[in-house]
């Protein structure tokens, strides 16, 4: 296991959007981050949950993915001292007289003036198929999210799931994929409609093939999984030759360490001030879907404003003996000079 101590200005806890506007607001001002993600990708639930899902809300631009919405923001930050942890979450979380000291799960320690957490809504897992069978096959042929849809590009794919997600890569599947099941336990599901209209346009010309209501019975593998088969409520049990299984039940949402560190939880968000979005704990900031306060909006562009102003009084910390001058990036030049790096 790789053992790193580093002294920081700031440790940000996740990845997400937010995160990393955070990011490019602390280096504007001159001060350095180290990212921790317990995710192996940059990008949060955007990247996660719906890279390829349009998103309309962000200002100044009409539309765009979560996938392309991550990758801006990872080229606006290109300039700035950061580096990032994945596959890694925040274990232990002492202080040190002003300062607080950081460990993950791995082992790596750092030292910093202040932690923004950006968590989200927490570390969340999905919710799996319960079917022992299929565990050894995550990641190989079992998927409950997806990250590059072109492995499925001329396969059969098993979607299992009722809700949004389900629905919608059902869709965009059926483009690619050689042939796509769609099977839910309930003869309804719970989509918008014009996705579901869309399902039944492609039921009709044999894209999309649904088996309601039916839940996963066993698989049949050799060196590989080969087959699943499902059962209905009367007992008729089918066998489904499949590429691949994609499961999309939903989330379970943890979390975790955070609840042990004495912060204000208030229904698994934290509360915080809206001046600095300083927690209880001195040092400590929260912003993104992770926080809460009269009026909070569940909001990407609410997150950037409140890591613009959580940059600002981390940098009162890291830089006790300096005042805090704001300048605007359209005529200093030294911040256009950071943005040069």
């Amino acid at each position: 296991m790789l053992f790193r101590s580093k002294e920081t200005d700031v440790v940000i806890i996740g990845a997400g959007p937010t995160g990393l506007f955070a990011v490019h607001q602390l280096g504007i001002i001159g001060l350095s981050c180290e990212v921790i993600d317990n995710l192996d990708k940059p990008g949060g639930q955007c990247i996660e949950l719906y890279p390829d899902k349009r998103i309309f809300d962000i200002p100044a631009i009409p539309e765009c993915t979560g996938e392309e919405l991550t990758k801006n923001l990872l080229k606006q930050i290109e300039p700035f001292k950061k580096n990032f942890h994945l596959n890694e979450r925040v274990q232990v979380l002492k202080q040190d007289n002003d300062k607080w000291l950081v460990e993950t799960n791995k082992g790596n320690k750092f030292k910093c003036s202040s932690i923004i957490i950006a968590g989200g809504v927490g570390s969340f897992e999905p919710r799996k198929i319960s079917l022992t069978a299929l565990e050894k096959f995550e990641n190989k042929q079992v998927f409950y999210s997806i990250s590059n849809k072109s492995i499925f590009k001329d396969q059969i794919i098993s979607i299992f799931g009722g809700g949004d997600s389900a629905l919608d890569w059902a869709v965009e599947l059926s483009k690619t994929a050689k042939k796509v099941y769609l099977i839910h336990r309930r003869n309804e599901f719970r989509g918008a409609q014009h996705t579901l209209d869309q399902i039944k346009t492609l039921e009709k010309s044999n894209k999309v093939i649904l088996k309601t209501p039916y839940q996963i019975e066993g698989i049949k593998e050799a060196k590989k999984l080969e087959s699943i088969s499902i059962k209905n409520e009367e007992g008729k049990v089918e066998e489904i030759q499949t590429d691949f299984v994609l499961g999309f039940f939903g989330l379970i949402m943890k979390l975790g360490p955070i609840l042990d560190w004495g912060l204000n939880i208030d229904k698994k968000t934290v509360a915080v001030n809206t001046k600095t979005f300083e927690t209880n704990k001195k040092g400590i900031f929260a912003i993104g879907d992770i926080c809460t306060y009269p009026g909070k909006l569940k909001l990407i562009l609410s997150g950037f404003h409140e890591g613009a102003l959580a940059a600002r009084a981390c940098f009162t910390r890291a830089r006790p003996n300096e005042k805090y001058r704001f300048e605007f990036t359209t005529s200093s030049k030294t911040i256009q000079e950071r943005l040069k790096k």
